[in-house]
């Protein structure tokens, strides 16, 4: 049932509701079934941005504005027609009939934990966290406090008639003592349990026992116990997703032949699955460094057809999660520290590539919006220097379809080229069409220094920005290899998506006399670690450092083509920071 819709969408078809309008049709529905103007208006707008969206369902099989649901686990579908007397089809295409089964629904759900119908806006906060019908009782209380934050800001949405339905800000306060009784819709998955045993507060334990899993103990095995963050500094989170479902992801991770492991899994109702402690050390980065210094978090998803699975609930659950991390163990919000398993270096040539996930269709400035609005603020420091920036698209930033869902027009994915025009070749990378690739282009809310920008000679009025880029080039030779070659590229974006990030400016230098810099995996003084070249006096943005573990040698992450990497303090000249 859970949809949370925390952004503008676009509009859908229009559809007709009623001769009086919507607002009318909340009166009534109102006045029918005794659920407050106000909280009917709350769903509906949290729900499906008032309308009916041509009587298409979401992906959790929802209609209209109210959400009905007919589904595997919930079938308020059904339900609202039996109580309603209203038909499924009026109650799935016509919003005002929407409305009518959505209040006789919440009634229900109310008068299920009570005897009386609250007597309060406040006390609809437990029927609206039940109308949810969540997996977990923290979803339901996310999805009621969602509901009352709108009831709190106000809005102003147009619905399918046309007509402007606004609501006033309300100074409710919610009454959240009946969250408790609210019954939860589905039975945990196997090796799962609700308690208290977790280190984010409401998440699913799936912990798995150490005699089992724990390398350090056992073989086959799935992850090492360690005692982070005083064994390893924590500073990053990892996004992945999962190429399946969440039940996917737990029978692989609860496998101790699988050799993987994860920390916290988000499925697509926003339930959090917490798979292993977070002090322990999962297998999940494809780089053994990233695995020691980050926590990783899977989603249900699948990289190539992101925009079918990734919604609004995994996002908002995914971002209170991120929060929560970010405050615990004191990590920036920015891209540079909540990476991506796409994002993340091989470490060594021989293991390359790495991971392609999310992919295209994880919008970050979205994302990163959601975990702002809980409270962490964004990285300030000096302004940033000229020629630093990031790409901030407008399909970067909110869901475009239907019911918080996304569309192909949702792209985080931006191509490089050979010269300043589009109609130029793009860049030599891996062979093939596969959209998840990421040998020829970069990602959104990353930083790049620019040494020149122009318009597309094509005319397409996309602006091209000349960056240095760790090429894959020999991917097409007669050995092919996947070692990088740093060339002048120009990426193509969005005209005015180009915007100032914080970042420090580096320019290489050589410690020889050969001209090149060795270019890293990880941040440790190996030859086994470098995965390719740049020419002395090219200049990177790089958003961060660390000191090498074990030692007092200082290292900067590049971001040398779509993935980090690191090149050490002796071969570099810091042009500017943040």
């Amino acid at each position: 049932m859970v949809t949370l819709l925390t952004c503008g969408l676009a509009g859908a078809p229009a559809q007709a509701t009623s001769s009086s309008g919507v607002t009318a049709a909340f009166a009534r529905a109102a006045q029918k079934y005794g659920v407050p103007e106000q909280v009917l208006e709350s769903v509906c707008y949290l729900e499906g941005r008032l309308s009916a969206h041509g009587g298409q369902p979401s992906m959790d099989g929802g209609y209209g504005c109210m959400h009905l649901v007919k589904g595997r686990s919930t079938d308020t579908l059904d339900q609202a027609a039996k109580l309603t007397g209203l038909t499924v089809t009026a109650l799935q295409h016509d919003t005002a009939a929407n409305i009518m089964g959505g209040a006789a629904v919440l009634r229900a759900e109310a008068l299920a934990l009570a005897p009386k119908l609250p007597a309060s806006v406040s006390g609809w906060y437990a029927p609206i966290a039940a109308y949810s019908h969540a997996s977990t009782r923290s979803v339901a209380g996310m999805y009621a406090d969602a509901a009352f934050k709108l009831l709190a800001t106000g809005f102003s949405g147009v619905a399918d008639d046309g007509e402007t339905v606004t609501l006033a800000p309300q100074a409710v306060a919610p009454d959240t003592s009946g969250l408790a009784s609210v019954p939860v819709a589905a039975a945990l998955p196997a090796g799962c349990t609700q308690d208290s045993n977790v280190d984010y507060p409401g998440a699913v334990d799936c912990v798995v026992p150490a005699a089992t899993y724990d390398c350090n103990v056992t073989s086959p095995c799935t992850y090492q116990s360690s005692s982070r963050p005083s064994s390893f500094a924590m500073y990053a989170v990892t996004i992945h997703d999962i190429e399946g479902t969440a039940q996917d992801a737990l029978s692989t991770f609860q496998d101790p032949n699988s050799g993987v492991s994860v920390h916290y899994i988000v499925d697509s109702d926003g339930t959090v699955y917490q798979a292993l402690r977070e002090k322990d050390i999962a297998y999940h980065a494809g780089n053994f460094y990233y695995n020691e210094h980050a926590v990783g978090i899977e989603h249900a998803g699948i990289d190539a057809t992101g925009y079918q699975w990734y919604n609004a609930t995994e996002y908002l659950a995914s971002a209170k999660l991120v929060a929560y991390l970010l405050n615990k163990y004191n990590i920036p919000l920015d891209h540079a520290h909540i990476t991506a398993h796409g994002t993340t270096p091989a470490p060594t040539t021989g293991t390359s590539p790495n991971h392609v996930d999310p992919g295209k269709y994880w919008l970050w400035d979205y994302y990163f919006g959601l975990i702002h609005a809980q409270g962490v603020p964004y990285p300030t420091g000096n302004t940033p220097a000229a020629g630093l920036f990031r790409v901030n698209p407008s399909s970067d930033q909110a869901p475009l379809g239907a019911n918080g869902t996304e569309t192909t027009a949702n792209n985080s994915f931006f191509t490089l080229y050979t010269g300043p025009s589009t109609a130029d070749p793009v860049i030599p990378g891996a062979s093939g069409t596969d959209p998840t690739d990421e040998t020829t282009n970069i990602e959104t809310q990353m930083p790049y220094y620019y040494l020149a920008e122009q318009a597309d000679e094509a005319g397409t009025g996309m602006e091209m920005y000349q960056i240095w880029y760790g090429e894959n080039d020999r991917l097409g030779g007669s050995s092919p290899s996947q070692y990088a070659d740093a060339k002048l590229a120009w990426v193509a974006v969005p005209a005015g998506s180009a915007v100032p990030v914080h970042s420090y400016v580096l320019s290489l230098k050589p410690t020889t006399k050969n001209g090149t810099i060795k270019i890293y995996g990880r941040p440790t003084t190996s030859s086994t670690y470098v995965i390719g070249t740049a020419p002395t006096g090219s200049e990177w943005a790089a958003p961060k450092s660390v000191f090498e573990d074990g030692t007092s040698n200082l290292w900067f992450a590049i971001d040398y083509n779509h993935r980090e990497a690191w090149v050490p303090n002796t071969e570099v000249t810091v042009v500017a920071w943040y």
